[in-house]
């Protein structure tokens, strides 16, 4: 909105200085800086709402004995709105509404939000232990996802006009000048990438500040991609699919960054508030539909690899004891316990020193998917 603003004031009285609005270096800098600002000035009223509300974490039974967890019952959660509120608001400011990625990847967010909204509603309002049933809760995830991806089919010319040659395919990484064309499996590739992504950094989400700082890492890297991929200069001199319109997105994956920063204040060792479902199942499926629009699918499992491992440790955990149960009469496991950070709390690790060992890892992943653009 302001950069509709200031726009229409420079177009008109072309004033000294209205022109930096036209630079998206700029408005992603204002972005994450508003989001940040944001977070701190609304983090605190917001936490004290949901405590007086007694919106809090309940206790969970099997991570009795787990670390520190038995004193997070009573914290406060569903501080994922602070988390939606500072990435909406100053993309919806600062960035090119035109754009028809912006509006997509916002309304994504917002609707993963609800979704993880109501789940968190049913289990901490209404006292539902398992809250919104699952079926349910991936029905929201693959509508939104299933709308996404029929409008890049039906409707390319909307999202970019890069788009009619390019709507199905996706990189291939470390190969130069290969795109894969998903042709009728790309809204079904649109849809596991979203669904699964949303769900993984659920997954993530169970030490303080794991999730939001693994998200924040990650969003720094894709803000990068997107700028380079909306640039024309930087997509030709990397030989990357180069989509007019792209480096719009760096703005809201700069306030997710913002974002994360200005949570992870309040979400960090020991947890003021947690971000729930309303936080996690959001950023999840926004990273993936980020990766969806930037045609970066294949990366995302490098990327987000901390997200990839957190999910295969369940899937793998659940897998395995169904198989020896089978086998052998009574279920084994494979990890001490999982998501695999809980499994390090197990072998002795202190919370903190899990979560810092994980943005390492994080960061250099990140690293690693920026070098697929030259390592080809």
């Amino acid at each position: 909105m302001l950069y509709h603003l200031a726009a229409w004031i420079w177009k008109t009285f072309d004033p000294p200085g209205f022109g930096v609005f036209q630079y998206v270096t700029f408005r992603v800098a204002a972005a994450a800086i508003t989001a940040l600002v944001l977070s701190f000035v609304f983090g605190p009223p917001i936490i004290r709402f949901l405590r007086r509300r007694q919106l809090h974490e309940r206790g969970k039974p099997e991570l009795q004995g787990v670390g520190n967890h038995a004193g997070k019952q009573g914290t406060p959660t569903m501080g994922g709105i602070l988390v939606l509120l500072a990435i909406l608001i100053p993309t919806l400011l600062w960035a090119n509404l035109s754009n028809g990625m912006v509006i997509a990847i916002l309304v994504v967010t917002a609707w993963l939000g609800w979704v993880g909204f109501v789940d968190d509603y049913l289990k901490v309002v209404k006292r539902l232990p398992n809250g919104l049933i699952g079926r349910y809760k991936l029905l929201g995830q693959v509508t939104i996802a299933l709308a996404l991806g029929v409008a890049i089919v039906c409707c390319p010319e909307w999202f970019s006009s890069s788009y009619p040659a390019v709507a199905t395919q996706t990189t291939v990484p470390f190969q130069k000048n290969v795109n894969l064309d998903w042709g009728v499996l790309y809204i079904p590739m649109v849809i596991f990438v979203i669904t699964a992504t949303s769900n993984a950094v659920n997954l993530t989400d169970g030490l303080d500040g794991l999730a939001i700082g693994t998200v924040g890492i990650a969003a720094l890297a894709m803000a990068l991609i997107c700028y380079v991929s909306g640039n024309a200069v930087f997509a030709k001199y990397l030989n990357i699919m180069h989509l007019r319109g792209a480096d719009e997105l760096s703005i809201f994956c700069a306030a997710m960054v913002g974002a994360a920063m200005g949570f992870l204040w309040f979400n960090t060792y020991p947890a003021q508030v947690f971000m729930g479902d309303t936080g996690s199942l959001a950023l999840g499926g926004a990273l993936g539909a980020l990766a969806v629009l930037v045609k970066k699918e294949l990366l995302l499992p490098i990327l987000g690899g901390v997200f990839v491992l957190e999910a295969l440790s369940v899937i793998l955990q659940v897998l395995y004891f169904k198989y020896t149960k089978r086998r052998y009469g009574q279920g084994r496991r494979l990890f001490q316990m999982a998501p695999l950070h809980h499994h390090f709390e197990r072998c002795g690790w202190h919370e903190a020193q899990v979560v810092v060992r994980f943005y390492i890892i994080a960061v250099i992943l990140a690293i690693v998917t920026m070098t697929t653009f030259k390592v080809r």
